[in-house]
């Protein structure tokens, strides 16, 4: 079963970065105009979606016991995306998915995600926000 990820504990789609609180601090913040994450904006009527993944994980599957989930470029696969572009994005969003360290660690830093409110599905970041 997929599992909520503590501060301070690594995800596997971040161990080439060390941690994810790490990215927060470093790349994050220091480097918001680089195009890390994928972002998509989905209309449905009044509602606004935004999908954001981090790029090195678009197009592959991550399953841990009935959890499954498919960062496909249908859904996530829209612009490559700097961190402030992903800022401007989720102003207007009344819903968000977010996937990978970069992507779920950038909400956690916006606000938009508690951390105790992430899930790890085989070792990678996932998060939802909903605007009530």
């Amino acid at each position: 079963m997929g599992t909520y990820l503590s501060p301070g504990r690594e995800c596997l789609s971040c161990l080439k970065y060390k941690q994810c609180k790490m990215i927060i601090m470093s790349d994050i913040s220091q480097d918001t105009e680089k195009k890390e994450m994928y972002l998509k904006t989905h209309q449905h009527g009044a509602e606004t979606l935004i999908a954001v993944c981090d790029c090195d994980i678009l197009g592959k599957k991550f399953t841990e016991g009935h959890l499954k989930i498919e960062v496909t470029a249908d859904f996530f696969g829209g612009e490559k995306a700097s961190c402030s572009e992903v800022a401007g994005a989720l102003v207007k969003a009344t819903m968000a998915n977010f996937v990978g360290c970069k992507a779920v660690e950038h909400a956690i830093s916006l606000g938009y995600v508690e951390r105790d409110c992430t899930l790890s599905i085989d070792g990678v970041l996932y998060a939802q926000m909903v605007r009530m």
